[in-house]
């Protein structure tokens, strides 16, 4: 069957096909028309116009404080060395325009400039701003856009990329400064509003509540003490407002957990503000922030580490080492003694120590209660500055010898302390390998790790270690250095 159709038959048949859909349309419109014709008006049952707004809204708190968030966007020159220079492919319709280059590619710049969009709360009338240090880290160009879409360069005051804190100033009039809260009373349960300029969409509010207080240890930053709450935090949210049902500051949005997904999940944390005040007052004070700082390596102590200290309950914070010459070392402390009290207030965890004591002044005297070979102590503790933090160690090289099931070890000899930067004298046998599945991979062992001791008793080589693992059964207490400081790990 011939399926081509001639130009002039084609006419005919849209000319045909046009006359039935149109004819068509006017009987459907007809249709409707006369059905349209035949319903009755409809009754609404409209608010009444003197209502005042919903019980339940926010807005009166989102308007107090949206005057206060500004929207910040920073930029910097990376500059790249030779070996940055990459060639990329062109396409060939570019070509008559710019040319082949070298065949048939074009040179990427070396130098270029990257742009970063955040977020910012004002906390002063005299133009002092509150925001992340990653939003401005590294910024040859800071920009600030308020409310009321007036712009201002603005000026990096002081950073601290420790706590990912930063404070900026513009030279304005006429700001509206926000309220600042007590972060120390925010509780789980507490409705949180997120404020900010997520995606340089414009402001933002979002809401939720407070998940948790006190979240540490999470990898982010190195001093953690943020405030968990499920209220959206999206990309730009950095160094916004995280407010309370009154409209008060309790922290700075900073970072959120997304599982690969780039977006809020419902995980997401803030610096407390009472934090990152303290920061701002020594930064606009002394111009930099200074740490106390006591010297040890602190270790919560959980259910099987307190078992293995023959104590009942699993509370306070174990010392895993000691700094040599540190103010620890210089009032008494020692290695495995359990620290439960401080200035009088329980020590919950070895986070809230190393946060409690880094926001003291160096030359602060503290007061510990602890608990030495099952003996109640006290002492008394004068925190120096802390000092510059070293840089992290190597990892060990594989050994051949067997111990604890899951773990092999080896014998330490100078070349491997060496590689794990360690001293040619040190001793115990070095960690080569730990099964993943192994229940002391799962309390922390590592492979490079250099174990010392087995339930207190000292270890020099692979035969007094498996001499003493066989003494003390299948869940060992060990002292472990790692990269130069010891800890204990309880499987």
């Amino acid at each position: 069957m011939n399926r081509f159709i001639s130009s002039s038959g084609s006419k005919l048949l849209a000319l045909a096909v046009g006359f039935v859909l149109g004819a068509a349309g006017i009987s459907i419109a007809h249709t409707t028309a006369n059905s349209l014709a035949k319903n009755p008006p409809a009754t609404l049952k409209l608010a009444d116009v003197n209502e005042g707004p919903s019980k339940t809204s926010y807005a009166p708190v989102v308007k107090a404080v949206l005057p206060s968030v500004v929207n910040i966007s920073s930029s910097k020159i990376v500059h790249g060395g030779e070996e940055s220079a990459e060639q990329q492919p062109m396409d060939p319709f570019f070509r008559q325009f710019f040319g082949g280059g070298q065949g048939g590619h074009f040179n990427v710049p070396k130098d270029r400039r990257e742009k970063a969009l955040g977020s910012g709360v004002i906390v002063s009338p005299e133009g002092y701003i509150l925001t992340n240090n990653h939003v401005v880290d590294g910024a040859t160009d800071v920009r600030v856009t308020l409310s009321d879409k007036r712009e201002f360069q603005a000026r990096i005051v002081g950073t601290d990329s420790k706590t990912d804190v930063a404070i900026l100033k513009i030279d304005a009039e006429k700001l509206i400064p926000i309220t600042i809260g007590d972060s120390s009373k925010v509780e789980v349960g507490d409705v949180a509003l997120a404020i900010g300029d997520p995606f340089g969409v414009g402001q933002t509010v979002t809401k939720g509540i407070i998940s948790a207080t006190g979240r540490g240890n999470l990898g982010i930053e190195d001093y953690e003490d943020f405030l968990q709450t499920d209220a959206p935090i999206n990309p730009g949210n950095s160094g916004g407002a995280l407010v309370n049902d009154r409209g008060e500051l309790v922290g700075i949005n900073t970072a959120i957990i997304t599982h690969g997904s780039g977006g809020s999940q419902g995980i997401g944390f803030a610096v407390p503000v009472n934090l990152a005040r303290n920061v701002m007052g020594q930064i606009l004070k002394n111009g930099q922030v200074t740490r106390a700082y006591l010297g040890i390596l602190p270790q919560d102590v959980t259910p099987t580490m307190a078992k293995a200290f023959g104590e009942k309950d699993a509370k306070g914070v174990v010392v895993g080492d000691v700094t040599p010459s540190s103010p620890a070392q210089e009032a008494g402390l020692q290695r495995g003694d359990i620290i439960q009290e401080m200035n009088g207030k329980p020590v919950d965890d070895s986070n809230q120590l190393r946060m409690t004591i880094s926001m003291m002044e160096p030359g602060t005297t503290i007061k510990l209660k602890l608990v030495r070979n099952g003996s109640p102590r006290e002492l008394s503790v004068k925190l120096a500055e802390m000092p510059t933090e070293t840089a992290k160690a190597k990892s060990g090289e594989e050994g051949v010898e067997k111990a604890l099931d899951g773990v092999d070890v080896s014998n330490m000899n100078p070349e491997i302390a060496e590689q794990l930067n360690l001293p040619a004298s040190t001793k115990g046998v070095v960690v080569t390998d730990v099964d993943p599945s192994s229940k002391l991979a799962d309390a922390g062992l590592q492979k490079g790790d250099v174990i010392q001791e087995v339930n207190h008793q000292q270890v020099k080589n692979v035969s007094e270690f498996q001499s003493a693992v066989r003494k003390s059964g299948t869940d060992p207490l060990l002292l472990v250095n790692r990269e130069g400081r010891t800890l204990f790990i309880a499987s």
